[in-house]
């Protein structure tokens, strides 16, 4: 695979799909094969990048190559990276309404099916805020993802989708976002969210994990 024209063409999806403004957030991919890691660069728009300011680390966020200085947020992507074996593609946006939650500082729970199918977890946020590419911030990541949950949020900051491609990591963000608009919609209108039982939420992911779609 090249990661370097999938994290190319992975910025100008986010950028188009509304799940950042300017050049916030940022992406990266693992390849699982040699454990490097690519990212995109600092500070870049994401209609200007090419596969030539990609940044490749080690798991460590070693630069292995190139020549522009990689995301703030090396440090949480690879961290995550080291936490998680199944995952292999970050994707952390900015997304307005699980932006909302996180400014809150309040979790979203699996209030909806495609969210207990796809996100897995209750999608926790981050006690506090933390300084961006601080270590504070990646334990802190590490910790609200968990070993299961495919998302969480940052403490007045955004959030954190993740996959084991980069077209999972897209589905978690697209994912959350609705989840978050529809918990936003019930709370504004003062409502509650019926729930879904956990035995429910157990059968739907083993569904989609063992049974869903064409085999």
């Amino acid at each position: 695979m090249d990661y370097k024209t999938l994290i190319v063409e992975s910025g100008l999806r986010m950028a188009k799909s509304g799940l950042t403004v300017s050049t916030y957030g940022n992406i990266s991919a693992r390849d699982p094969n040699t454990q490097l890691v690519y990212l995109t660069p600092s500070g870049m728009p994401y209609n200007t990048i090419t596969q030539e300011d990609i940044v490749v680390t080690d798991i460590y966020g070693n630069i292995m190559e190139g020549h522009r200085k990689p995301t703030v947020e090396t440090p949480m992507h690879t961290a995550i990276f080291r936490a998680r074996e199944d995952i292999n593609a970050v994707i952390h946006t900015h997304a307005l309404y699980s932006t909302v939650f996180a400014a809150k500082g309040e979790s979203i729970p699996l209030i909806i099916d495609e969210a207990a199918q796809m996100l897995c977890d209750e999608i926790r946020c981050t006690p506090k805020h933390e300084i961006p590419g601080s270590d504070n911030l990646s334990e802190a990541a590490v910790k609200a993802l968990g070993d299961k949950a495919m998302a969480c949020l940052l403490n007045s900051h955004g959030a954190i989708c993740v996959g084991n491609d980069m077209e999972g990591a897209f589905t978690s963000a697209t994912v959350l976002e609705m989840t978050a608009q529809i918990l936003y919609m019930i709370e504004a209108s003062r409502g509650v969210p019926c729930g879904i039982p956990d035995d429910h939420i157990l059968y739907m992911q083993d569904y989609m994990k063992n049974s869903y779609g064409q085999r």
